[in-house]
């Protein structure tokens, strides 16, 4: 099954799913998941499918979109301004390719335009351009010749960058492992979790990269006991970060989450996973992040509270148009879930909220 996952994660971080316009990410959650459940959506997009066995009702999610752009106006001679959707730094832009998707489907090849170092002042050489100061050029010559081509305004615009495995075996770069390592590794959960003792609800978030958005409203109608969610989390083994405080490293194995300024996570449910990954062999890394945020920030605060915990493929890279990971972080992601999942009942999920 491990190069299953490989081909559905190719699939996945291949696809054009910007917030707001999750729909391909969402298409292939539903082909690969037929028969496995009953499928369900809210009224955002986020989609779900769910078993219904006996037993708690355990999530396991991952969001679908990935951080883009929507074309915010069309310049006189076709170059197109564009907004962000989602963190952005200026310094990871300027000379990268994007897709621009029009609303017929079609995918345009663009550039992200940058100065020849030529035309240059000192005081521009210096300077990180935003987001508003940028322009990508797709090849039009005017606005009347962008508008044949079905561009509008709105219109979704995520980076371009092919699959590509690297020298060192098993390690992959491209765009948008953040978050399609979570999509893939729920989709892999709903096939290949017997999850005997639960109601296993596989599911896709939308727009987490505007501020956990779609977990709102997927726990509102779900209603889970127990959320476990699946995330591409930044690696911190790069120059610049201490090796001795080191906590995402590839091939450490898949990272357990504590805290982050969005959520603390449920302690009865970490301890149950670190138990598991010990007993079962997966490597782990544990990590407590003073920065960023999950969708378990939603779901912890969700209906009556929703216990939660983040497991993570770390990524290095993230929130550029190459990412980079280690297939073997993402592969004892899985295990670690489909054992957790296979494990959960009613006696160790209401273990994990006794208060009183």
């Amino acid at each position: 099954m491990q190069e299953k996952g490989l081909e559905l994660l190719e699939l996945l971080t291949q696809a054009h799913s910007v917030p707001g316009h999750e729909g391909e990410v969402r298409k292939i959650f539903l082909d690969e998941l037929r028969g496995r459940g009953e499928f369900g959506a809210d009224r955002n997009g986020s989609v779900f499918c769910r078993r219904g066995g006996e037993g708690p009702a355990v999530m396991v999610a991952g969001h679908m979109d990935e951080i883009g752009f929507l074309v915010q106006n069309i310049l006189p001679d076709g170059y197109l301004k564009i907004v962000p959707v989602g963190g952005w730094w200026g310094h990871t832009l300027l000379a990268q390719r994007v897709e621009v998707r029009n609303r017929r489907g079609d995918k345009l090849i663009g550039t992200i335009a940058s100065k020849p170092p030529h035309f240059l002042s000192e005081a521009e050489r210096g300077k990180v351009l935003g987001v508003p100061d940028l322009f990508i050029d797709i090849g039009a010559r005017s606005r009347e010749e962008v508008a044949e081509w079905g561009v509008q305004l709105g219109d979704p615009v995520a980076p371009w960058s092919p699959w590509t495995p690297m020298h060192q075996p098993g390690w992959f770069l491209t765009k948008a492992f953040d978050n399609r390592v979570g999509m893939a590794g729920a989709i892999q959960t709903g096939q290949l979790a017997e999850a005997a003792g639960c109601d296993l609800i596989v599911a896709g978030s939308v727009q987490e990269e505007l501020g956990l958005r779609g977990a709102k409203t997927l726990a509102n109608l779900t209603k889970p006991d127990l959320a476990i969610v699946l995330e591409g989390p930044p690696a911190d083994d790069t120059p610049g970060m201490p090796k001795s405080e080191c906590q995402g490293r590839l091939g450490g194995g898949v990272q357990i989450r504590l805290h982050d300024p969005s959520a603390i996570m449920n302690q009865g449910l970490a301890q149950f996973a670190m138990e598991i990954a010990r007993q079962q062999g997966i490597p782990h890394q544990v990590t407590v992040r003073a920065s960023g945020g999950t969708d378990a920030g939603s779901f912890t605060l969700a209906n009556a509270g929703i216990p939660s915990l983040v497991l993570g493929t770390p990524t290095r890279y993230i929130h550029s148009h190459n990412g980079i990971i280690c297939a073997d972080d993402y592969h004892a992601m899985v295990a670690l879930t489909v054992a957790m999942v296979d494990h959960l009942n009613e006696k160790t999920v209401a273990a994990f909220t006794s208060f009183l």
